[in-house]
């Protein structure tokens, strides 16, 4: 995958990213669950074990990465792992978190791609010791280049916050230790994205990228770049912010999913809901009773 991203082109990886990443996971979901639910309950821990792992290792690989390109791809294997989490944990929360998060990838991912695309079309490297300070010479590439990235490690009031939180949530409420593992995952992912704008953005200026400016060919983004960076910036926010419709549009088909899968899962919670409720009488002679 990695090297997929790396040799296509610009397009090509949005594509990739866009689309078909997804096919994995969207073939558990569509044909998987509903078709071999009693197979997928006996194969649960491998596929957790193959999802955790997923999110760890491509955090981890991302981390030691120089070429901007290819952290960004394998920040896409992590955020992957995360999705196929959710769906294994068999939930409402998981299922759901997955489809809207495979939705903030193409989003997130897509935009990073197009902002790489965009340096090296400009300079002809992808290195990231080849770039730095650029914020002080593309101010409006650095704002877009810092809400994807902050959408992309999850940052409340956008898109991914979203996907990940309710991933978070359905894995927690199926096991703990698998959110609790996932959440390291997340951190990394904020250690890789933030340490790659740092290198970017804020370093000393290198005396060829202050010519390259001045000669015009390192510029800003140009009218045409920003304006198919807009749908991709408005739907990081509206996601973020405004995600009930997502919801709604899922809750029926996930539940009734749900249900292939666990037919006994809405029972359960809704005994759990009521136990819950049930508030301790204590009599005067000490004893408790419930009611």
């Amino acid at each position: 995958l990695p090297d997929a991203h790396v040799e296509a082109p610009t397009a090509g990886s949005v594509i990739l990213a866009g689309v078909l990443l997804k096919m994995g996971t969207y073939g558990f979901i569509r044909f998987l669950l509903p078709i071999l639910p009693d197979a997928t309950k006996v194969f649960l821990p491998y596929f957790v074990f193959l999802a955790i792992v997923g999110i760890i290792y491509g955090a981890l690989v991302a981390l030691v990465q120089k070429d901007m390109k290819k952290l960004v791809a394998y920040s896409s294997v992590s955020h992957l792992g995360l999705c196929m989490l959710g769906v294994f944990a068999l939930n409402p929360n998981g299922i759901n978190g997955a489809i809207i998060q495979m939705i903030n990838h193409g989003v997130s991912t897509g935009a990073l791609f197009l902002i790489v695309g965009i340096v090296y079309e400009r300079k002809h490297t992808r290195m990231i010791s080849e770039y730095g300070g650029l914020s002080k010479i593309m101010p409006i590439y650095a704002v877009i280049f810092m809400l994807m990235t902050l959408s992309s490690i999850g940052l409340p009031g956008l898109n991914g916050f979203i996907g990940e939180f309710t991933i978070l949530a359905g894995a927690f409420q199926a096991k703990p230790i698998w959110a609790i593992i996932a959440t390291s995952g997340m951190v990394l992912g904020a250690a890789y994205m933030l340490w790659l704008y740092q290198r970017v953005m804020f370093n000393k200026v290198s005396d060829e990228n202050v010519e390259l400016n001045k000669k015009g060919i390192l510029s800003d983004l140009n009218g045409r770049e920003i304006a198919y960076f807009m749908p991709l910036v408005i739907a990081a926010f509206w996601i973020g912010l405004y995600p009930k419709p997502f919801f709604k549009i899922l809750e029926k088909p996930v539940n009734h999913l749900v249900e292939q899968v666990q037919p006994d899962f809405f029972k359960r919670e809704q005994v759990k809901f009521d136990l819950s409720k049930v508030k301790p009488v204590v009599h005067e002679g000490g004893e408790e009773e419930h009611e």
